[in-house]
């Protein structure tokens, strides 16, 4: 097993298609750590008390300047034994914000922040979105009649009670009138107990304000 001492390298260069791994190497795929008791096998416990400005307790930033693929972060959890998740959860990742007694927000809290962005004058090209909600099940697998690409639950006391905050509506936006216009398609979602509900759709912008 490499270990990389933790020592901060400048302008490293990785040639050759061979990998490299520059912290500490935490197992590897044929010999992975073994962790047989709850708990954290990296931790990293930060206060923070500035006055202004962004506190990030880690910053990574991949620059792909060929035809490549990848991303910044790739976070993996797999399920190989039998009742996984028993009074829990599986994640592939968790995160969370949290307001403690005494804290307040007076501007934006998100436990989850995703942006697409681009610089000025450029055309992305591609397919694109800010978020991807994707599956990869096998032909000869199969899901409960509850799964779904997005799940909401309140789990709480209390209840936020509304799906989506989006802008106030106008007229050419995303949010705009649409009156007196056949329903011609449905999404199908479903409640938690499994009963399936229908969101009515057109294909026609003829009354909507503002046009498609």
């Amino acid at each position: 097993m490499g270990v990389y001492t933790g020592i901060a390298q400048d302008n490293v260069t990785i040639n050759g298609g061979t990998a490299y791994n520059l912290r500490t190497i935490n197992g590897t795929s044929a010999s992975p750590t073994a962790v047989t008791a709850a708990g954290n096998v990296n931790s990293d416990y930060v206060t923070a008390s500035h006055a202004s400005g962004d506190v990030r307790v880690e910053y990574d930033r991949l620059d792909i300047t060929s035809t490549g693929s990848g991303e910044t972060l790739r976070a993996f959890t797999r399920v190989s034994g039998a009742n996984a998740a028993t009074g829990g959860t599986v994640n592939g990742a968790h995160i969370s914000l949290s307001v403690n007694s005494g804290g307040t927000v007076s501007g934006a809290g998100n436990a989850l922040r995703v942006t697409l962005g681009a610089a000025a004058g450029v055309a992305t090209g591609g397919t694109v979105a800010a978020l991807l909600l994707d599956s990869d099940l096998a032909a000869t697998s199969s899901v409960p009649s509850t799964a779904a690409f997005m799940r909401v639950a309140e789990t709480n006391s209390v209840k936020i009670g509304k799906l989506l905050n989006i802008p106030a509506p106008s007229n050419s936006t995303i949010f705009a009138t649409h009156t007196t216009q056949a329903m011609s398609h449905s999404i199908r979602i479903c409640a938690d107990d499994g009963t399936p509900y229908f969101i009515m759709c057109t294909n026609a912008a003829t009354n909507r304000g503002g046009g498609s």
